[in-house]
């Protein structure tokens, strides 16, 4: 078995891999001394592929939103009991998370790896669906649709990508809604399954004090076992979003103590994938970092005006198909944040980034990349995150290295266009006298 190592001489880390035959493929990044092992098996399908071209058949399918968070539950149980279960005999922990872009299932242990990592396996590839407990858990992901319903931090972001997307799939929540769950079933669940969960759509990562090539003959072992054959590109299909945003402002009253605010700047420049992508969503994380960082004027300013707390935040999410800064947390005066803000925003683009302001910025990142090798859990999902938009963390180091101040100030004013901003208000709901 060969196995390809690949080096980054300046994070002085290595990762370790193997495309199996399946087109499964394999990764270890080894962590000498760390005593928790943790593994991530995981599919490029999340809740955006509600519409597709069946491999090998050509059949155009659209599913009901939600299928991908649906299919999720429903892996961990089996017919003869439960997966969480089997992993507690073990001494492991096992979760899974369902994203726009990708579903992972995953496992820590400090013992008993391999025996958890044939676990991991075995019940991703192997699905039990009845009609029975497909309905059966219609009930309980109900229950947790409502409930983020109910919780103001998922509803003025779910609100803000309702205003920003008029079709997009990225606008409708993760989990679908209560009547679109209702019109799953098991056909389409084994389905979606046979499409998204084949091997060679997927990938295996395993980190932490291990042998790789180990742990790599193992999996390969465990997949030779079952005899996958090939699969066809899948063909994933989206409805053509127009550049405009659907709603300038979306406020709804919600029970909070104070109000919230959330700006969205819709970023129309899509269509990228691997480096390209990756070397803009580094100069636009950089530029909202320099304006909005805490060592930043407008920080300073708008934290020492109490609009906002230690919640405040800003992210840049970007993909294939759609991208957006999103701006905001808690705040006593919405209006006023948002003013103070675009002014800050406006000021900026005119006046760009200073150097120092920039490079401070860009040895943070740096710094923080290097930071995310003492944690197995971050490293997996960070590694996890760019190996789907077909790139890694060591290219990642090579972009910060190559940035320059022009970057930053370009995507200052490319990506924070007043054209293409929402907003999102969560105000407290009025009661009665």
């Amino acid at each position: 078995m060969t196995v390809e190592v690949l080096t980054n001489p300046i994070l002085k880390e290595a990762v370790y891999s193997q495309v199996l035959p399946s087109g499964l493929k394999v990764f270890v990044l080894p962590r000498p001394g760390y005593n928790k092992k943790y593994a991530t098996f995981a599919t490029h399908y999340g809740s955006v592929d509600s519409h597709f071209v069946v491999p090998d058949t050509g059949v155009d399918l659209q599913v009901p939103d939600g299928i991908a968070h649906f299919l999720e539950h429903k892996m961990f149980e089996e017919e003869f009991g439960n997966i969480f279960d089997r992993f507690a005999k073990l001494g492991a922990s096992a979760n899974a998370y369902t994203e726009y872009v990708a579903t992972t299932y995953l496992f820590s242990a400090t013992d008993n790896f391999e025996a958890s990592l044939e676990v991991l396996l075995d019940f991703v590839q192997r699905p039990y669906f009845t009609d029975e407990n497909v309905e059966k858990e219609k009930g309980i992901i109900e229950q947790e649709i409502r409930m983020y319903r109910d919780m103001p931090r998922w509803r003025v972001q779910e609100n803000l990508l309702e205003a920003l997307y008029h079709v997009h799939p990225v606008r409708i929540n993760i989990a679908g809604s209560v009547e679109s769950i209702y019109r799953i079933n098991k056909d389409l669940l084994y389905q979606c399954y046979r499409t998204f969960y084949h091997p060679s759509n997927m990938v295996f990562l395993a980190v932490g004090d291990l042998d790789p090539e180990r742990v790599i003959q193992q999996v390969a072992d465990n997949q030779a076992r079952k005899g996958f054959s090939p699969q066809s590109q899948i063909k994933r299909l989206y409805p053509e979003e127009p550049p405009s945003v659907r709603q300038r402002e979306i406020v709804e009253e919600m029970v909070v103590s104070r109000p919230m605010l959330n700006l969205g700047f819709k970023d129309n420049a899509t269509g990228y994938a691997g480096r390209r992508l990756l070397e803009k969503e580094v100069a636009v994380t950089t530029a909202l970092e320099a304006l909005l960082g805490k060592s930043s004027e407008l920080y300073s300013r708008i934290y020492q005006e109490g609009l906002i707390d230690e919640g405040f935040g800003y992210e840049y999410m970007a993909e294939r198909d759609y991208a957006a800064v999103i701006i905001g947390g808690e705040t006593r005066d919405p209006q006023r944040l948002k003013d103070l803000l675009l002014e800050g925003i406006q000021q900026a683009q005119q006046q760009g980034v200073n150097e120092a302001a920039f490079e401070r910025q860009r040895r943070k990142a740096v710094g923080g990349l290097i930071s995310l090798f003492n944690s197995p859990e971050n490293l997996a999902y960070q590694f996890n995150h760019f190996y789907f938009r077909e790139t890694s963390l060591f290219d990642y180091q090579e972009v910060l290295e190559k940035l320059g101040p022009e970057d930053v100030n370009r995507s200052l004013r490319e990506h924070l266009s007043p054209e293409n901003l929402a907003v999102s208000v969560i105000k407290p709901k009025k009661t009665g006298v």
